[in-house]
């Protein structure tokens, strides 16, 4: 079916064509859409995705970077009365005006499936879930619980409950990468109470980042380095959380950088 339409994918916009409709159909079943839910896609390229979001009969709205694409997807799609296209790149757009609650299901651009991702999940109108493609490696690491943390897995989590449901193979692409993926849902988290309070979010962010600076080193030292703080100090928090002052950040839960957040004020 792609090879039909008379568009050359580009490569600086990491367009790599979802064209396996079982792949489709698991992305959608894991959204577990619901009547009166808006449906957001990112880079929708040729419509293989958005053809199956459409017929779900919830309005769809497909962001399109590629103005090439946009056209295609136009004439693809104008007889669809609930299918609406915005041609911009999605980090400039603005989810807050979307008046009803949404999903977003997508193929993402494997170059930046991390920042769209945290642009979702840290908005003050953040989606219902979010049933997206991503690289396998990427997929892994978010969902990565200690002792095999890491900073992306970290800051993920603390906004929303991420589980893989599947893998896929690079040969579901057209053109294929050189990589394969993943079928990523992400379930956030009520925005209440500290995760709506930004002083406590930039607070826990500043923590986490710090004992993640030298992931090879003691968490204590990188925490008495990079807050300024005296070692000791930094050691008598730990054991009062129950954490270890030999561990590392790799073995702390999203729950531990949470408690570290409360106890020192920044």
């Amino acid at each position: 079916m792609n090879r039909e339409i008379k568009v050359k994918p580009k490569k600086r916009l990491g367009q790599n064509f979802l064209s396996q409709i079982g792949v489709v159909k698991k992305m959608i079943g894991a959204a577990r859409i619901v009547p009166n839910e808006t449906i957001l896609e990112i880079g929708p390229g040729t419509g293989n995705l958005t053809a199956e979001l459409i017929k779900t009969g919830n309005p769809v709205i497909a962001i399109e970077k590629d103005g090439d694409m946009a056209e295609i997807l136009r004439q693809k799609f104008a007889g669809a009365k609930n299918f609406s296209l915005v041609l911009q790149n999605v980090l400039e757009f603005d989810e807050t005006k979307i008046s009803a609650p949404y999903k977003v299901i997508a193929n993402l651009p494997f170059y930046a499936a991390s920042p769209i991702i945290r642009k979702f999940l840290e908005s003050g109108n953040p989606p219902r879930a979010m049933s997206v493609i991503t690289q396998k490696e990427v997929a892994q690491r978010i969902a990565a619980a200690p002792p095999k943390s890491n900073i992306l897995a970290t800051a993920v989590q603390f906004y929303a409950a991420p589980k893989i449901i599947a893998y896929v193979s690079k040969g579901c692409f057209w053109p294929a990468p050189k990589v394969d993926a993943a079928i990523l849902l992400l379930a956030p988290l009520p925005k209440e109470g500290e995760r709506a309070d930004k002083q406590f979010v930039e607070n826990f962010f500043k923590i986490a980042r710090a004992g993640f600076s030298h992931p090879r080193k003691i968490l204590a030292g990188n925490l008495a380095q990079e807050l300024n703080l005296p070692r000791q100090e930094i050691i008598k928090q730990l054991e009062r959380n129950n954490i270890s002052p030999n561990a590392r950040a790799e073995n702390l839960s999203v729950q531990n950088w949470v408690s570290l957040a409360r106890a020192f004020d920044l």
